[in-house]
């Protein structure tokens, strides 16, 4: 399972990533700096540079991740969503298995 999130800034992302990656609730993450976010946010639109994070999970840990995430995480309302993976390459996923066991 691939579960995103963004932070304000490089620091706060990869406090969060190191945190959870380190408590085996997700195999990796990977920050995407270079990310420009438009949303509307109690009625102004915003217009703001986040880090996108993709964490590397298996679906069991999704409950556990999010509410770590939500801990963890700056914003009021932070993103949060799940993409399940179908199918990979089977030395990854069992790797994958492995760090989150």
């Amino acid at each position: 399972m691939l579960v995103l999130t963004t932070l304000p800034n490089a620091d706060a992302a990869a406090e969060l990533a190191k945190s959870v990656v380190n408590e085996k609730l997700a195999a990796c993450a990977n920050l995407f700096p270079a990310l420009r976010s438009i949303y509307k946010w109690q009625t102004k639109v915003q217009d703001e540079n986040e880090v996108l994070v993709l964490f590397k999970t298996r679906q069991e840990h999704f409950e556990r991740l999010k509410s770590r995430i939500l801990e963890l995480h700056p914003y009021e309302v932070p993103e949060v969503l799940a993409i399940p993976v179908e199918q990979g390459y089977q030395a990854y996923l069992d790797w994958l298995a492995t760090e989150t066991t």
